[in-house]
């Protein structure tokens, strides 16, 4: 069966919550995409100028993410030199963390990936994000370090709602065969006609955005994905 995983993109924290709250008893893994405008063009929450209450009052422990009780959470990081920000992400409550390939740099990352904490090591997942136009080959130096990969579906990273790309199938049979053993998740513009594509690729969990949020009954979507 497949593996799903809905993902949301709000710009602050009541539309976190709101958005959160759609999947409670529904599923049990939310991503939330992280943009930092810098990275990419968009800003969302915790980046922007007015989310530091927020921010603060789950760093000092007075409340926890929305539905903390019922969700765990991963954040896509599409964030310049992730990895220096590192600890702030993983206070805020991530049980997994995706940093992507082509906001860091080579040799600090590594001496990141590698001098990370042994506790971090054994409760946050680590994930790598590569876009469709960067050649897989740049994950070798760190494919030792993560549990996990994920490919982008689209060109335009940042935004939901984006177009297919189809270079990212033949991005996923080249990982599969270089890499048989690490799982790879696929995000953006996963939807009916895209998914069967990307299963048949060798994609092992679909994280699906826009699609889920407008679904009229996003159980039964996410089971319809889940038996492709």
């Amino acid at each position: 069966m497949t593996e799903v995983t809905p993902a949301v993109l709000v710009k602050d924290f009541d539309e976190l919550k709101e958005k959160l709250s759609k999947f409670v008893n529904i599923t049990k893994m939310v991503q939330i995409d992280i943009c930092d405008g810098k990275f990419v063009p968009s800003i969302s929450w915790p980046m922007g100028k007015n989310d530091g209450d927020s921010v603060e009052s789950i760093l000092n422990e007075e409340e926890g993410l929305p539905f903390w009780e019922h969700l765990d959470f991963e954040f896509d990081l599409m964030v310049l030199n992730a990895h220096k920000k590192f600890d702030f992400f993983a206070r805020l409550g991530a049980k997994k963390i995706i940093f992507h390939i082509e906001a860091e740099t080579e040799k600090d990352f590594k001496e990141f990936l590698e001098s990370l904490d042994p506790y971090f090591k054994d409760n946050v997942e680590i994930g790598l994000a590569i876009n469709t136009t960067t050649d897989i080959n740049k994950l070798e130096p760190f494919i030792n370090c993560v549990d996990f990969i994920q490919c982008m579906g689209i060109e335009k990273i940042g935004f939901q709602g984006e177009p297919f790309d189809e270079r990212v199938l033949n991005q996923i049979k080249n990982l599969k065969l270089k890499y048989p053993e690490i799982k790879i998740n696929v995000d953006g513009s996963v939807n009916e006609n895209t998914a069967p594509l990307l299963i048949k690729a060798g994609a092992d969990r679909l994280v699906i955005g826009s699609l889920l949020l407008q679904s009229y009954d996003i159980k039964e979507t996410i089971k319809e994905f889940e038996r492709l």
